[in-house]
């Protein structure tokens, strides 16, 4: 039998309620919230209790007896001497979170409160369950001394009984991109293992080289996080079937600029190996879908809107347009032509100057370019990832390209991802394809504008998204920014290390102030985790990653 660490205590202030039970331990013992206890209950039964609150009380009436009773206020090193003894002990609130035989009566005074087995703690978070269905380990927890597997259900994390996840947290300190490619990585290995449902990956590299080596094994990867992989039943390699895609370039060496001076070392192999690929926007891909340069563009009188669709429905003078080239000429005819252009009598020269001061900045960029070499790796990416198959992995590198063409590019591969899924054709169609956006609140924030595509699109995969099969993965710093219906259908969240002002918002309520406190305090790679096949919010960790790191 397990160690009786303490026994119930209801008062009249304080009973045992069928939510929350208090019992008392010994002063000094060795338990931390989130610690998970079980009582002895009715019926041969144990009711189990997650740790929230740990008081410290002795028989001491105020601090004035404390210091008169240490010969008024004497110090030394031994914090005994000259103190007068007093009966003390340690007062723990826990929330009631199962009972074994599901009875729901509230445990009754002086019943014996003993610490867990790891079978006891799998029972009572509903591990045990998980592990009996379609599961993906999502970390281990600590507790007692052990470290115990923490196996979610897959299909409360994918679909179909739920689906997205959303992780918040302070930037760097949270790890938010290690975590999210922690749960890639297993769920890669789990679908590849069973061969039972398709499912692809697309992943954005916004931060430098971040994730530009995610197929190379770590160089870093210690022997205690090996074990740790092994705990959790997973391999330790990095993601396999890997593809990359770089934004064009005047010069094959700045393809991603960040990597500027990394070309022989880092790219060219990736492109040697037919791991990579350039991708381009001719004007013949992009001519509808215009609306995402300006879907983060304040837009109050629909001038920008109805300039787009003036030029989408080919009207003059931007009919039969072929290239970039010609589409700029019809905009200097409309600027600077004569009133007699239909496109200045619709609609105001001023919109059309500042739509021509907008888009002539973000055509600048090197990847609006006509004319796409397949003999040197080029694609057009909607056209690429509407080949993408089972397991396969998909890199897109934006990031340094401008906020414009980033939420461009962002915009044109959920757009093709949700006609794709909706349209899914052939043997080879997948089933799931899961995509990881970081730094989420650049396109689902509450400031995005209501019309914007780039929110429709989000709002429509977090909405539909469990049904189409698109799963989002979002990361952000400021979960509280970040649009109600996107994050209210995310079923699993995640929170790392987050800031005291952030902390105090309404989305971390249900934390409770123990927890609250403990979210500031959190190490790099731990997480409290939320999700409905779990019977409480459980304090995970995760190992380093496998893959390799690029600073």
């Amino acid at each position: 039998m397990e160690d009786i660490i303490g026994k119930i205590s209801a008062t009249e202030k304080n009973p045992s309620t069928l939510q929350y039970f208090y019992f008392w331990t010994k002063a000094g013992y060795d338990i931390n919230p989130f610690d998970i206890v079980k009582v002895e209950h009715i019926n041969g039964s144990f009711t189990f209790g997650r740790i929230e609150e740990i008081s410290h009380v002795t028989d001491s009436a105020s601090h004035f007896s404390s210091y008169v009773s240490s010969n008024f206020g004497e110090t030394s090193e031994d914090p005994t001497e000259g103190n007068t003894d007093r009966i003390a002990f340690n007062y723990i609130k826990a929330k009631v979170i199962g009972n074994s035989e599901n009875i729901y009566t509230p445990v009754l005074h002086g019943h014996n409160v003993r610490l867990c087995t790891v079978e006891d703690i799998q029972k009572a978070l509903g591990l045990d369950e998980a592990k009996k269905k379609s599961n993906v380990v999502c970390g281990y927890l600590k507790m007692y001394g052990q470290e115990v597997p923490v196996p979610i259900n897959a299909n409360f994390l994918v679909g179909p009984d739920g689906a997205h996840l959303n992780i918040s947290g302070i930037s760097g300190l949270a790890c938010k991109t290690s975590y999210t490619m922690f749960l890639m990585n297993a769920l890669q290995q789990k679908y590849n293992k069973e061969n039972k449902e398709k499912v692809g990956y697309i992943v954005f590299n916004v931060k430098g080289r971040d994730l530009l080596s995610i197929d190379e094994p770590s160089e870093k990867l210690s022997e205690t996080d090996a074990n740790l992989y092994k705990l959790l039943e997973l391999e330790v390699k990095p993601f396999s079937n890997v593809h990359y895609y770089f934004p064009y370039s005047d010069k094959e060496e700045q393809h991603n600029v960040q990597s500027f001076g990394d070309w022989e070392k880092m790219l060219k192999p990736k492109f040697n190996k037919n791991k990579a690929s350039i991708f381009k926007y001719p004007y013949n891909s992009c001519v509808n879908k215009f609306r995402y340069l300006f879907a983060n563009e304040p837009d109050p009188t629909n001038t920008m809107e109805s300039i787009i669709s003036w030029i989408e429905d080919d009207n003059d003078p931007f009919v039969g347009l072929r290239s970039w080239n010609q589409f700029r000429e019809r905009l200097e005819r409309v600027i600077n032509g004569t009133n007699d252009i239909p496109a200045r009598r619709t609609i105001a020269l001023g919109s059309w100057k500042k739509f021509t001061r907008i888009i002539t900045k973000i055509l600048s960029g090197c990847v609006f370019r006509d004319g796409v070499d397949k003999g040197s790796n080029e694609v057009v990416l909607e056209e690429d990832l509407r080949n993408i198959k089972a397991g396969e992995v998909k890199v897109i590198d934006i990031a340094r390209l401008d906020t414009y063409t980033q939420a461009f590019v962002f915009g044109d591969v959920m757009g093709t991802i949700i006609d794709m899924m909706n349209t899914k054709l052939g043997s080879d169609a997948l089933d799931k394809i899961v995509i990881f956006v970081d730094e989420l609140n650049k396109y689902a924030s509450k400031d995005c504008p209501s019309n914007s595509l780039i929110l429709q699109h989000l709002l429509d995969v977090t909405e539909r998204g469990r049904s189409l099969g698109i799963i989002l993965f979002g990361v952000e710093q400021f979960r509280s920014n970040i649009h109600d219906r996107v994050k209210g259908n995310c079923s699993t969240n995640a929170i790392g290390r987050t800031s005291y002002t952030e902390i105090s918002a309404p989305d971390y309520r249900h934390l409770g102030d123990t927890y609250k406190d403990i979210a500031t305090r959190l190490k790099p790679g731990e997480y409290i985790i939320q999700n409905p096949a779990l019977r409480s919010v459980i304090k995970i960790e995760f190992p380093y990653p496998t893959y390799k790191q690029n600073s």
